[in-house]
């Protein structure tokens, strides 16, 4: 199922990039427009001079115009003023239709795009997500010379939470635990859903010891969640935190926020 989404993501992305390319090269085709539009001028401005003043363009012993002539050539020249008029009428036209066909689908492939990267259930970024938005906050810690520390967050028990009180009630779970994250971080701090009941918080200029203060905050949230809430669970769980260095790769720091969950739970250590 993934590889699939992959697939149609990558499929979008190409998609996106070869319409913003045809729109990119609009701006080229209408300058050919006005280039032919300007020369046929040229040319049409040249020839109506030489009917009617023959002498300001050649001698008058090597062109001599009949008059009986001239309401022909006069007509001739009209009609083909008319027709040049039409035909670039019809490739405005076809330009302007082209162009707005591909903003349109340019829209379209954008809210695809959106929606396959965005979780349904939290409205967080999903893992199609992920690489494009680390690689983006790796590029910019390296040229700005800051740090960015990962929170990878595990929700305890939640095998045992859908057994027993049913998938609805999981992901009402979910929903609110997604919640509690969003009222504890920042709006700069990216949220992703990792995995089904994992999430991960991506912290631009943020040390661990920062990052340390928000997990306090989310434990407050987390303890009066299982106070108040009416739902018949308690919400725990795990967390692990591990900080990008400038040159490091950012999988190397997913790992290590996995491990320290991983170690975390297992040794029962949960945040609420």
């Amino acid at each position: 199922m993934r590889n699939r989404d992959e697939t149609n993501y990558s499929a979008n992305a190409s998609k996106t990039d070869e319409v913003q390319r045809q729109i990119e090269a609009l701006p080229g085709r209408d300058l050919q427009l006005w280039s032919i539009s300007l020369l046929v001028v040229v040319v049409l401005g040249a020839g109506f001079a030489a009917l009617v003043a023959p002498n300001l363009v050649w001698h008058v012993g090597t062109f001599q115009a009949e008059g009986r002539y001239l309401p022909q050539l006069f007509f001739g020249l009209i009609s083909l003023v008319l027709l040049f008029n039409l035909f670039i009428a019809s490739q405005r036209r076809e330009l302007n239709a082209t162009r707005k066909a591909l903003i349109q689908e340019l829209r379209y492939t954008e809210r695809l795009e959106g929606v396959s990267l965005v979780d349904p259930l939290t409205q967080f970024l999903n893992r199609r997500a992920l690489d494009q938005m680390l690689a983006k906050e790796a590029a910019r810690a390296n040229r700005m010379g800051s740090t960015v520390t990962v929170l990878m967050i595990h929700l305890n028990d939640f095998k045992a939470i859908n057994a027993r009180f049913g998938r609805q009630t999981g992901d009402k779970v979910l929903a609110e635990a997604a919640q509690l994250l969003r009222n504890t971080f920042r709006g700069s701090d990216l949220l992703f859903r990792y995995a089904d009941h994992e999430f991960l918080v991506v912290m631009p200029d943020t040390t661990e010891e920062q990052a340390e203060r928000a997990v306090e905050r989310l434990l407050v949230e987390a303890e009066r969640w299982n106070v108040e809430s009416n739902l018949g669970c308690e919400l725990t769980l795990s967390r692990g935190l591990a900080s990008y260095v400038t040159g490091a790769q950012m999988s190397d720091v997913l790992r290590r926020a996995s491990r320290v969950v991983f170690l975390n739970k297992h040794r029962l250590v949960p945040m609420a």
